[in-house]
């Protein structure tokens, strides 16, 4: 098992641990015992050895379940991880909460966790400017072609005729509806309403527009100010019929599988532009590549697919109306740094009984 390499670690590579503070090693009440399945920076150490001063935190990058395994060795209290192993309710018979490293959940509940009854809680809105970026940048890659232009540059061709250029349009102006206003949906709504976009939205209750979950200062639209409209799930196709860009931000639960099908697409505005940035099995691919086909659907932006690695034989490789990449809109330099800070505030909150940040609904899946 590869660990950070510090003063406090053994020479056989074990987990590094920091020792609880004097105080409580004096103490007849153990220390929060926290297992991060990532390695950790000194400075993201500091940040959660500031918000839990007497727990006792292990750390190391964890490549598969065997190595898990060996970090639960001794118990723990709360985890930091991505994975979830099938036996670890059984490795850590006293662990108290689990903190997802993703905004998804749907891959921790259909494990050991789906009837669990600890507090499961995902790092929603560390995504929100990294793929709402995403999200902008490939809607603008479509409207001003860059997507072909691209294309044209590897053939070493000069795109330059009138037919190609009377093609290229704004964003401005035009109208965007957001399938799911979570913390992503809501920062890619500020970022079109900057850019002079007219936004709709679509959430599970259109009555309720705040977001009580994690959200950074100035990201987002926490109160749910921007959208024109709200429409619920029932409402959707009625919405699509005025959407010129769609992005789909929805997590994939029972309710949300092929949310977005045949009848969806075919209610959508012609020559329309979608973006799925939430998970694959939210729409329906088949249905996705007929639109395309047909050129009902101008175009399409696929970062998630519904088998992953999207298989060779696949035709949205080819399709010159798609801009696709290998599931990484949230890809960026900063993750486990916001990913601690959100972290170290459920930290304080856990160790003084305050209610949790993004908590998962077991009944909803998110």
């Amino acid at each position: 098992m590869r660990c950070l390499a510090s003063p406090e670690q053994s020479r056989e590579g074990s987990p590094r641990l920091i020792p609880a503070a004097r105080a409580c090693e004096s103490s007849r009440v153990p220390p929060l015992k926290i297992v991060s399945t990532v390695a950790l920076t000194d400075a993201q150490r500091n940040a959660l050895r500031a918000a839990a001063p007497d727990a006792d935190l292990a750390d190391c990058g964890c490549r598969n379940n065997d190595e898990i395994a060996a970090m639960l060795s001794g118990g723990c209290d709360v985890m930091l991880t991505f994975r979830i192993p099938d036996d670890l309710l059984s490795r850590a018979p006293n662990l108290k909460w689990v903190q997802l490293l993703s905004a998804g959940a749907d891959h921790a509940l259909s494990g050991p966790l789906r009837s669990a009854t600890i507090p499961v809680t995902t790092a929603s809105g560390i995504h929100a400017t990294p793929i709402a970026e995403y999200t902008v940048a490939s809607m603008l890659a479509f409207a001003h072609r860059f997507h072909l232009t691209l294309r044209a540059q590897a053939r070493h061709e000069w795109m330059r005729s009138g037919g190609f250029m009377a093609t290229v349009e704004e964003l401005r102006g035009h109208t965007l509806g957001v399938v799911g206003y979570g913390s992503i949906g809501r920062e890619t709504a500020r970022l079109a309403d900057a850019l002079g976009m007219r936004v709709l939205a679509l959430k599970r209750d259109p009555s309720i527009g705040a977001d009580p979950g994690w959200c950074p200062k100035g990201v987002g639209d926490p109160e749910g100010r921007i959208p024109e409209r709200f429409f619920g799930p029932e409402e959707r196709e009625a919405m699509l019929r005025e959407c010129d860009y769609v992005t789909v931000t929805l997590p994939l639960t029972a309710h949300t599988r092929r949310f977005i099908g045949a009848p969806e697409l075919s209610a959508i505005k012609p020559g329309a532009y979608v973006v799925n940035i939430g998970r694959g099995e939210v729409l329906d691919e088949a249905a996705l590549i007929e639109a395309l086909r047909s050129g009902h659907l101008g175009g399409a932006g696929l970062d998630v697919f519904e088998h992953e690695p999207l298989p060779s034989e696949s035709p949205l490789w080819e399709m010159e109306n798609v801009i696709l990449t290998p599931h990484m809109s949230g890809a960026n330099r900063g993750y486990m740094d916001k990913a601690c800070e959100l972290f170290a505030e459920n930290l304080r909150r856990f160790t003084t009984s305050r209610p949790l940040l993004n908590v998962v609904d077991l009944h909803l899946g998110y």
